[in-house]
């Protein structure tokens, strides 16, 4: 089969699909989290939920629990799905790793998700600056999980090993999409480049933490991917011992981002996330809203992974 089968909730409205009521039922209004917002605002921290308008935000807001965008507001690229401002970012805060660890205090966490905007132009793509993070709220929060959700430090394995040696519960890197749909998706990423980041980490840090350490990816459904090709992606991703895999569906943030070509129907998540779970991932989290940080203390809990 090429394409996946058409199903309820491709209603067009102005080009574009409407969006189904399995997703429009899940929404919150955000100003009943405006306490949350402002907690985070005022600590000068960014998070993602807000920077790249997660669908998910309150969600996760409601659970008192955010992603921490690191090193600015500010990407070096501009992918197809992103909203995320793109240009020329400022210099790192040195005070961002140990104003991390305390908001992570401050809101009480078990399991901390960080990630950042692309620096192309740091040396090391601001893994330094990750590892401080880490290192930081693993000081000031002992038991506390912490999940980083790295770029792909254009593929410096050097990078990816500094990272890993900080410690962290979880390794994430997203390929995002089939390979087909890079050139419109992520331009500037490369499908054999995030695969070798993938399995670099899951090599160094079973060396150093034993089977314990976990690497995870995630993929957006939705963009105009064949079946065919998401099966290859998924053999691709196993084969490089990824343990965690994540789907979820493509949401446009404003209309200056890609299209949605299809809403996937929670059925269809259901199914998917059955065969990927069939090439050996230790655990798919599939569904319409699954993001690749949503839930993540979750998804570390269903790897066995203790959080205090």
């Amino acid at each position: 089969m090429a394409r996946f089968p058409k199903r309820a909730g491709r209603e067009v409205l102005d080009g574009h699909p409407r969006l189904p009521e399995w997703i429009t039922r899940e929404r919150v209004k955000l100003g009943d989290l405006h306490g949350m917002k402002k907690d985070l605002r005022d600590s000068h921290l960014h998070t993602v939920c807000e920077e790249a308008r997660c669908p998910n935000r309150t969600h996760c807001f409601t659970q008192g629990t955010a992603t921490f965008l690191l090193m600015g507001e500010v990407c070096t690229r501009a992918c197809g799905f992103c909203s995320i401002q793109s240009g020329r970012p400022s210099l790192l805060d040195p005070h961002e790793p140990a104003g991390t660890a305390e908001r992570v205090a401050a809101l009480g966490l078990r399991f901390a998700v960080l990630t950042s905007v692309n620096r192309d132009d740091l040396p090391d793509g601001g893994a330094a600056h990750f590892a401080e993070t880490v290192l930081a709220i693993k000081r000031r929060n002992p038991g506390v999980g912490v999940e980083v959700l790295v770029p792909d430090f254009l593929g410096d394995l050097d990078a990816v090993a500094r990272v890993v040696a900080a410690g962290p519960t979880v390794f994430n890197h997203n390929t995002e999409t089939v390979p087909s749909l890079y050139p419109e998706v992520r331009p500037a990423g490369r499908f054999e480049r995030s695969l070798r980041v993938l399995s670099h980490a899951k090599l160094m840090g079973s060396a150093l933490y034993g089977s314990g350490f976990k690497t995870k990816s995630g993929l957006m459904l939705g963009l105009g991917e064949a079946e065919s090709e998401l099966m290859h992606t998924f053999e691709a991703l196993a084969k490089a011992n990824v343990d965690i895999l994540t789907l979820g569906q493509y949401l446009r943030p404003t209309r200056h981002q890609l299209p949605v070509k299809r809403y996937v129907h929670p059925d269809e998540f259901a199914e998917l996330g059955a065969r990927a779970k069939a090439f050996g991932f230790t655990t798919v989290y599939a569904g319409p809203l699954v993001r690749s940080s949503f839930n993540a203390h979750e998804v570390a809990e269903m790897q066995g992974i203790s959080i205090a």
